[in-house]
């Protein structure tokens, strides 16, 4: 980064870089030691407090000029601090990590999470303190303890999975803080450059693999300026969110938006709706809180009412075979990603999706033929459960079949030890035996069948013939198949006993007896010659099936077959209440546009937890009257007919109590 002729700056748009000298750290250094005499430095191996750590945040909040509290730009890094007495979140957090660091408080570490900061401390990092403050405002929260916010689901903080710091770790925070911005419409080429570079040697480093948001920032610097050669801005995204996955249970939103914002500018729409159905995934783990959660609601709220109706805006003005509107599994990924938030909503006390998210998403829906949408296969919780139990009850009866077989196996045996004992040649006790050891074949095929055969009413009331009308037909085919098979091997074998005769004769007169005319029978020339034939018919088919699928597919690169899209059938299940209620509606050959509409912004399918009662005290709500009076009145207006009824059956249940998979993030 130097420029040549061994110049110590860095020239950049005629701009000089500054140098930073050992005696302006210095200087800064011991003011920052002087602001923190008036704590009291621990004994040797004395671990940190709550009460020192908020004596620590106390002298650098009360040090910092009242005016600076707003987020503001470069705000962020202790130079900001003690040079201008001006800090933001984020800033007073690293602050007063640093200082307790300086007074030899060893186990104090930086917490951070997608959108906050705080500390934590002890032997192993499991008590933690609010240092500052969130949002605009500048209230006070130093001193608290953040699990009120865990329990709470808020995503600020991430169900208790932050990024917990190490020593490394705290160097790629403070690049990762690093604003690049000159102003609110241009960013500063040289800051970048160098926040590139110092992120790839802590990724070198190896204290990027547990900051997915660090991985993420660099894939997007990556993507506007190319510097590494082997690894591209594709594989950073993936690995902040294998990282988040890995490390975190899949609690960080980031990644899955980096990646689906990348792949939305590259055109690839089909994955960008993938990666931001697994965002809205993410979302559903945590409960709306209004204030916390303003940044994440900013992002999804731009996803849903601009970049998805544009990408649908775009794809439906051509409306080819290769358009995502064509595909089923596109269709699948939109409704899970409605799906999240729906769910985020639930056991909120602030609704988020109001007529501005209705339009967009009805609109949305609507440019998805029936034959796309009807395509996906929708399920729900109780489905599932249903399924469960099925199988748990067709594993217990294959476990109780399995242990009768072994019975009567064992029983077998036992007989069959005493029949060679016994040296009785009586014709009736051979006949005896043989209905014995008959029986555990019989149950065999009882206990193997019983999930899917109907009984033969004969076998159970006399005893007689087989145990199921299925095998008594089969019977009576392999016997009809058996007569007909031996009337053609014995019209076989006498064709080739005369051929044989004709072909010893022809040997005898040309003279045989020379091992080069060895005759064969024709049955036995099959049998040697059919292996290879039929490997030989195998190779030519599979050739001409090659060549057939060759000439049926586009001349395209990516070797894009629309008609293998159209015939997939995604599966999804919906889990949040308002989509629950939209599954007939969604799957209506007309759609009920009014009724989906009405369907999403229902205040009141979300229990809501009232206010000034206890913490358990749940408001039920139903809004089926309401859905199924506006969908029966517009059904055949707009068109909804059998669909639109069903649809509105479905929504209208007697109560729509919550039914959310349980949380990991309380568990």
């Amino acid at each position: 980064m130097l420029a040549g002729g061994g110049s110590d700056v860095i020239m950049g748009n005629s701009v000089p870089f500054p140098v930073v000298t050992h005696e302006l750290i210095a200087g800064l250094y011991k003011k920052f030691q002087t602001i923190l005499s008036v704590v009291e430095k621990p004994k040797p191996h004395r671990q940190a407090t709550r009460e020192i750590i908020k004596k620590v945040s106390d002298v650098i909040w009360n040090s910092l000029i009242r005016s600076s509290y707003k987020d503001r730009a470069h705000l962020q890094n202790l130079y900001s601090y003690l040079s201008g007495n001006k800090l933001d979140c984020f800033g007073v957090a690293l602050a007063t990590t640093a200082g307790c660091q300086l007074l030899g408080y060893r186990d104090v570490r930086l917490a951070i999470s997608e959108d906050h900061a705080w500390v934590v401390f002890g032997q192993k990092h499991v008590e933690s303190i609010e240092v500052t403050w969130h949002g605009k405002g500048s209230e006070d929260k130093r001193g608290q303890d953040i699990s009120a916010g865990i329990e709470s689901g808020s995503w600020l903080y991430l169900g208790g999975l932050a990024v917990v710091c190490e020593r490394g770790m705290e160097v790629a925070a403070i690049c990762v803080a690093l604003n690049i911005s000159l102003s609110a419409n241009s960013d500063c080429v040289e800051v970048a450059e160098l926040q590139q570079q110092l992120l790839w040697l802590l990724y070198d480093l190896g204290h990027l693999k547990r900051y997915p948001m660090a991985l993420g920032l660099l894939g997007e610097l990556e993507e506007i300026h190319r510097t590494h050669r082997s690894i591209s801005c594709e594989q950073l995204f993936r690995e902040a969110i294998d990282s988040a996955r890995n490390y975190y249970h899949n609690h960080h939103v980031y990644p899955h938006i980096f990646q689906g914002n990348y792949y939305n500018r590259l055109l690839k729409y089909r994955e960008a709706f993938a990666a931001w159905a697994n965002a809205a995934d993410v979302i559903r783990l945590y409960t709306y809180q209004c204030r916390d959660d303003e940044e994440i609601y900013k992002e999804l709220l731009d996803i849903a009412n601009e970049l998805i109706p544009y990408v649908m805006k775009t794809e439906s003005s051509g409306h080819s075979a290769r358009s995502i509107l064509r595909d089923a599994e596109v269709f699948a990924n939109l409704l899970r990603f409605y799906d999240g938030i729906c769910q985020w909503e639930e056991d909120s006390l602030t609704p988020i999706l109001h007529i501005g998210w209705a339009k967009p998403l009805v609109t949305n829906i609507t440019k998805f033929d029936y034959d796309i949408r009807s395509q996906v296969v929708i399920k729900l919780p109780e489905d599932l459960e249903a399924e469960q139990a099925a199988a748990l009850e067709a594993k217990k009866a294959a476990a109780a079949a399995a242990a009768a077989t072994t019975a009567a196996a064992a029983a077998e045996a036992t007989l069959h030890l005493e029949g060679n004992n016994n040296n009785n040649n009586n014709t009736l006790a051979k006949k005896d035996e043989k209905s014995k050891s008959e029986l555990p074949t019989t149950l065999a095929d009882l206990t193997a069948a019983c999930g899917e055969k109907i009984l033969n009413p004969d076998f159970l009331l006399q005893g007689g013939g087989q145990p199921f009308a299925d095998q008594k037909q089969q019977a009576a085919a392999e016997q009809t198949t058996s007569s007909d098979l031996s009337h053609n091997n014995n019209n076989n074998i006498k064709t080739s006993s005369s051929k044989e005769a004709d072909k010893e004769a022809t040997t005898t007169s040309n003279g045989g007896g020379s091992g080069s005319n060895l005759t064969h029978s024709p049955s036995t020339e099959a049998q040697m010659q059919s292996p290879s034939q039929s490997q030989h018919k195998e190779a030519k088919l599979e050739e001409s099936s090659q060549l057939e699928l060759a000439s049926s597919k586009p001349a395209a690169v990516d070797d894009y077959d629309p008609f293998e899209i159209m015939l997939k059938r995604p599966v999804i299940t919906l889990y949040s209440q308002k989509m629950k209620g939209l599954k007939d509606l969604l799957l209506a050959e007309k759609l009920n546009t009014h009724a989906i509409s009405l369907q999403v912004t229902a205040q009141s399918v979300a229990s809501r937890k009232v206010r000034g009662g206890g913490a358990d005290s749940r408001q039920p709500a139903t809004i089926s009257a309401t859905i199924t009076a506006i969908a029966s009145t517009e059904g055949g207006a707009v068109g909804g007919g059998a669909g639109a009824g069903n649809a509105t059956s479905a929504a209208s249940t007697d109560s729509i109590a919550p039914s959310r998979p349980k949380r990991t993030r309380r568990e």
